[in-house]
């Protein structure tokens, strides 16, 4: 707020102080603004995750709580915001359309109590088109993954490696997931298996999918059909499109910077930070720049300017 007011005449930090305050800006102004900005698909992804805005040095806001932080591998002050992004299949592009600010003291809901209003939301006012949702394996419970295949929807979704689950249709008994055996066509093709307390008609296909060197996922999902890993596998690298999301609005719109204490100056302040990256982005994908150029280029015709003329001489002695 000082830094804004600084270079606006005729606003000082207490109108923006009082704007904040009074205003009510929620995340309905978000899908207000993206809406006719999305391009739209049948085949559409949508994928969930959390992140954590640091606030380590804070001692009054008021929403923050103590939360485990990927970045960071630990727990650290800050405000936990669950995220729900649109990717188009075809070009890959994709648009921030809801959001929920973590505050259990005050609504009592988990995170995936957010991640499921904003499910219904999506399908049942936002109508937009979609087949699959993504998401972490903090958000594969059982409870979630069978609500989206109420929905007649897919989902893709890494499951911990102590997950109890029978791939031996009742035989034996239920055992952790890294203790399977997989054959050759298991490791292409991926293993229909049933998860411990699913119904028993439900039934999911894993996947082992090699992440890296020292990193294997075992992803489940509700689609029987499927039966190639390298396409679970590709499905999956589209997950990692909201953490491009993530590293950009904390980058580029000053979303983590806010010191003010009261709760509804925080949740105005990040739907701000929210309507920046959209409006950043959609100028991104019009004119074919990464977010980044976007950004930096609004000081590089001043830079230029400067380098040429500087406001300031500077003189060797």
């Amino acid at each position: 707020m000082t830094n804004l007011a600084e270079h606006l005449e005729n606003i000082s930090h207490d109108k923006i102080n009082y704007y904040l305050k009074n205003e009510k800006l929620t995340p309905r102004l978000l899908w207000d603004n993206v809406k006719d900005l999305i391009v739209a698909d049948e085949d559409a992804y949508i994928i969930f995750d959390d992140t954590v805005l640091d606030k380590r040095f804070s001692e009054e806001i008021e929403i923050v709580l103590m939360l485990y932080s990927g970045n960071e591998h630990g727990i650290v002050k800050g405000i936990g915001i669950v995220n729900c992004i649109y990717v188009n299949p075809k070009t890959l592009n994709f648009w921030v359309i809801d959001y929920r600010i973590f505050d259990p003291d005050n609504d009592g809901l988990t995170k995936l109590d957010h991640v499921k209003n904003m499910l219904q939301g999506l399908v049942y006012q936002k109508l937009l088109p979609f087949d699959t949702v993504l998401m972490d394996t903090w958000y594969a419970v059982n409870s979630l993954m069978l609500y989206i295949d109420s929905l007649e929807k897919i989902y893709y979704c890494p499951l911990k490696t102590n997950r109890l689950v029978d791939d031996t249709f009742g035989k034996d008994k239920y055992k952790n997931i890294e203790s399977f055996e997989w054959s050759n066509e298991d490791l292409e093709c991926g293993k229909i298996i049933k998860i411990k307390a699913f119904p028993s008609e439900k039934k999911v296909k894993l996947f082992r999918v090699t992440i890296s060197t020292d990193r294997t996922d075992y992803v489940a999902t509700n689609d029987l059909s499927q039966s190639s890993t390298d396409v679970a596998q590709k499905v999956c690298k589209i997950r990692w499109k909201i953490e491009e999301f993530h590293r950009e609005i904390k980058q580029l719109t000053g979303i983590e910077s806010c010191q003010c204490r009261k709760a509804r100056l925080q949740r105005n302040h990040i739907a701000c930070a929210m309507l920046v990256w959209l409006r950043l982005k959609n100028l991104a994908y019009k004119s074919r720049q990464t977010i980044y150029q976007i950004k930096h280029g609004l000081l590089s015709n001043y830079l230029i300017g400067q380098l040429k003329r500087p406001d300031i001489a500077m003189s060797m002695v």
